[in-house]
C-alpha cells in the first residue's frame, strides 16, 4: 500500500482520490502541497499515464501496419483489424459529411480512452506502492505519503481537455461548412422561426440562448458522463480494497467482490469509450449539415 498501516479507512480513501500534484506558489513550485495553489496545478501522474497510454496505442498500431501480412496476420494483426473494422463501419454509418479526418479521429478517440479506463483494472494498491517504495529508496521520502492516481479518465481536467479538443473542432467544422454567416444564424434563427422580421428579430436573443445552451452541453455532458462513471468505478475498487483490509474474511469476500466488479467493469470501461466516440461522430456529421 502507499499508505502506512495505521491509516483509518476514510484516511485511505483520501488518499487514494489524491492525485499527485505540483503548483505554481508564492515560494514557487511544490509538490503536493497545492490544496490552495489556484490555476496553475498541474496533475502529473494524469498527464504522464495519458502520455504514455496514448504512445503505446501509437506504437503498437503503426507497427501492425507496418508489419501487416496478408497470408498470416498474426493475433495481435487481426484484433487490430478487427477494431478499425469496427470503428470504421461506426463511422460509415452515423457521419453523413465527407472528411477523411473523421474516422482515424474516432480510432484515437475509442483505444485511448478504452485504454485509459482500462487501467481501473490494475489492483488499487499496486502502483502506488511501488512509487512509493521507489520515493523512499531513491529520495529518501517518508514512507505513506506518496500520491499516484493510475486512471486518467478519472481525473476531470483530462476528460474535460477530451471534450474541448472535440468541441472546437465542432466549431472549426461548423463555419467552414456553413460560413460564419450560417453559423449565427444557426445559432440565432432556430429553433423559433417567422416569416414577420419583427417577430423574428425579437426571436433572436430565445434562439441564441436556447442554441448556445445546447451548444455548450456537448462538451460538458462528453466529460462529465465519461468522467462520473470512471470515478465511481474507481471508487467502487477502493472501497473493495477497504474491505479486503479487514482479517481472512474480508479478504475472501473483498476478492470475489473484485472479480464479480472487474468482470462487469470491463462492460462499463467499453462502453464509456465508445459513447464518447460515437457522440463525437454525431456531433462533427452535425456541424458539416448545411441546412
Amino acid at each position: 500500500m502507499a499508505s502506512s498501516e495505521n491509516q483509518t479507512s476514510v484516511e485511505y480513501i483520501k488518499h487514494h482520490l489524491q492525485n499527485w500534484q505540483v503548483c505554481k506558489t508564492d515560494e514557487g513550485w511544490a509538490w503536493n502541497q497545492c490544496t490552495e495553489a489556484g490555476f496553475w496545478t498541474f496533475n502529473v501522474d494524469s498527464l504522464i499515464f495519458s502520455f504514455l497510454l496514448g504512445a503505446l496505442f501509437c506504437f503498437s498500431f503503426w507497427k501492425v501496419a507496418r508489419n501487416a501480412q496478408i497470408e498470416k496476420p498474426g493475433r495481435w494483426q487481426s484484433f487490430v483489424e478487427m477494431v478499425v473494422e469496427f470503428v470504421d463501419k461506426s463511422v460509415k454509418d452515423t457521419f453523413h459529411g465527407r472528411n477523411p479526418l473523421i474516422a482515424p479521429l474516432a480510432l484515437t478517440i475509442f483505444v485511448w480512452i478504452f485504454l485509459m479506463n482500462l487501467m481501473d483494472l490494475v489492483p488499487v494498491d499496486l502502483l502506488p506502492w511501488l512509487a512509493d517504495k521507489f520515493n523512499v529508496l531513491a529520495f529518501d521520502a517518508e514512507p505513506g505519503h506518496t500520491y499516484l492516481k493510475v486512471v486518467p479518465s478519472t481525473d476531470a481536467n483530462i476528460t474535460f481537455s477530451l471534450s474541448l479538443g472535440v468541441f472546437l473542432l465542432i466549431i472549426f467544422y461548423s463555419i467552414k461548412v456553413k460560413g460564419i454567416g450560417g453559423f449565427v444564424g444557426e445559432l440565432t434563427l432556430h429553433p423559433f422561426s417567422s416569416k414577420n422580421k419583427f417577430v423574428q428579430v425579437l426571436l433572436i436573443p430565445v434562439n441564441f440562448l436556447m442554441e448556445s445552451i445546447g451548444l455548450l452541453a456537448k462538451p460538458v455532458s462528453l466529460a462529465l458522463r465519461l468522467f462520473g462513471n470512471l470515478y465511481a468505478g474507481e471508487l467502487i475498487f477502493i472501497l473493495i480494497a477497504v474491505l479486503m483490509s479487514a482479517g481472512i474474511g474480508g479478504i475472501v469476500g473483498g476478492g470475489i467482490a473484485y472479480m464479480v466488479w472487474a468482470i462487469f467493469h470491463i462492460l462499463v470501461i467499453t462502453l464509456q469509450a465508445f459513447i464518447f466516440m460515437m457522440l463525437t461522430i454525431v456531433y462533427l456529421s452535425m456541424a458539416h449539415e448545411d441546412h
